[in-house]
């Protein structure tokens, strides 16, 4: 069994923010795979499927962004999930917009979310960052930029094709081929302004 936790905000006034681009990764990736409808547990949303041979549980801790670790706990816990097979899906500023990284370990790079999670569950959990990006202008403040939706061209384009290819290629993950993942993503939905993937490639 796998464990997939989405981290962002709860309610409608953060749901297309660029910091709530996890939940909009497990929510594609349930919709894709046809999970079951989403459920309260404890202080979060979980929805079960299948995902290649592994069936996966997928969360979305309601607790805010910078408490998203106990509610990932309690769920890997009660379903004896091992660390290394327990996914999260964040943003992360320090990567160009629509770029992706998968790594088992870490440190959380300052993000509130990563941070509880290592609190409560240590480090050798596996974090898939999406990139997002720093804002252009040095004058605008990083949390209003996190908090701020992303635009309407990032929608249509890169952000919509790149979470479609992330679940799409999700049985990769799964069995934590993560380059496979990695390439994939990257020649399926390519970052803006990377070079157009020859069209002979796998």
């Amino acid at each position: 069994m796998r464990l997939f936790a989405g981290l962002g905000n709860p309610g409608s006034t953060y749901a297309l923010n660029r910091h709530n681009v996890g939940f909009m990764a497990v929510d594609r990736l349930a919709e894709t795979h046809g999970f079951s409808n989403w459920k309260s547990k404890g202080n979060a949303l979980i929805c079960d499927g299948q995902v290649g041979d592994e069936k996966v549980i997928l969360v979305k801790p309601q607790s805010y962004m910078n408490q998203s670790g106990l509610p990932v706990a309690e769920i890997a816990r009660f379903h004896k999930i091992a660390l290394d097979d327990i996914f999260v899906f964040h943003d992360e500023l320090d990567l160009a917009a629509g770029r992706l990284r998968v790594k088992c370990g870490g440190g959380h790079g300052g993000h509130n979310g990563l941070r509880d999670i290592d609190r409560h569950l240590g480090v050798l959990y596996w974090r898939i960052r999406i990139g997002i990006g720093r804002p252009a202008h040095a004058s605008m403040d990083v949390k209003a930029w996190v908090l701020a939706d992303f635009g309407r061209d990032e929608q249509a384009g890169w952000l919509g094709k790149m979470l479609d290819a992330m679940a799409n290629e999700a049985p990769r993950l799964v069995v934590h081929d993560d380059g496979g993942f990695m390439s994939r993503i990257a020649y399926l939905a390519p970052a803006p302004g990377a070079p157009s993937p020859n069209s002979k490639s796998e």
